[in-house]
Order: structure tokens, then sequence, then C-alpha cells
């Protein structure tokens, strides 16, 4: 499973104060608390770890159906996110201009992601999107995300190996 999320730095900036009282208590733990404060770039790091949170979450939504507001409840620990007995394997890209997560089952998986440019051949199935191979002729489990400029939709490229006959 995967899923993603992308923060745009500049409308982060512009529409949400991170540093308004309450705002860390409410989405981030003790320690990621620390994390944040101690960092030589504090508003950066809420936007990773909250990226973080939410690419995990949305694998949590796919695999259980749940849908809630607790990010407190996603733990980030070095390079996973933890949810009670989930654990989640996160690889995250961060510019000056944005921050992209995208968070995987297991670590192998990191080797199977593929990025699409266009949701043309994107559907939904049961409410959650896949991307369609119609060299495969099956789907591909799919996340989208987007804030501001910016835009990603990843996918898990099958690893079955296709053999013909010959």
């Amino acid at each position: 499973m995967i899923g993603n999320d992308i923060v745009d730095l500049a409308k982060a900036k512009k529409e949400s104060n991170w540093q308004r009282k309450g705002f860390l208590d409410k989405l981030f733990t003790e320690k990621e608390q620390e994390l944040i404060l101690t960092s030589d770039n504090p508003e950066q790091m809420v936007w990773h770890l909250w990226s973080r949170k939410e690419a995990a979450y949305k694998i949590y939504n796919r695999q259980t159906g749940e849908r809630f507001f607790n990010p407190k409840c996603f733990v980030c620990e070095a390079d996973e996110v933890v949810f009670g007995h989930y654990k989640y394997y996160t690889q995250t890209q961060i510019t000056p201009d944005f921050i992209y997560t995208i968070a995987v089952t297991s670590r192998d998986k990191f080797e199977s992601i593929q990025h699409l440019e266009s949701r043309d051949a994107v559907q939904k199935k049961n409410g959650i999107p896949h991307w369609f191979d119609i060299v495969e002729g099956k789907l591909h489990p799919a996340s989208i995300t987007h804030h501001g400029r910016f835009a990603r939709i990843a996918y898990l490229e099958s690893t079955e190996k296709q053999f013909s006959v010959l």
C-alpha cells in the first residue's frame, strides 16, 4: 500500500500559523515538538512531520476504511510513522518550495514507486484511487496529493514478472 502528501511551503506559510497557541500540542507528540523547537528550521520541521503523518494516514484509511482526525496518534520515529500496531515507512523530499512524502507498508515497496503526470488513468474503486494499467489490464493502488501549486500521483508498480510462452 502507498500514501503520499505534499505541502506547498509558501501556501502553508501564508495560511497556517504553526506558532499559534495550541497548534503544536494538537498535532504533535512531546518528542515531535522537541524536534520542531530545536530544529535549525522549525517551520520546515513542522511541515516535514505533518506530511509524514498525512501520508501514513492515507494508508491507514485504505487499510481500515476509518476516517478521523487525530494526527497526534500517528507518531514519527526516524523514517517510520507508527499508529498502534501499524507501522509505515516514509521517504521525504524537501525543497525550498515544497515538502513531499511517500509512505509504504514495507521498505521494499520503495523500489516499486512510480509517478503519473496526469489523473486521466486514475479511477476510484470503493472511493480509493487506483491507476489502471492498460498494458497489464489491472489496477494498481495509487495515492493523490495536492496543495497550492503542487500535486503528485504515486502508485506501486507491479512486482510480478510477466512471462510469455514462445
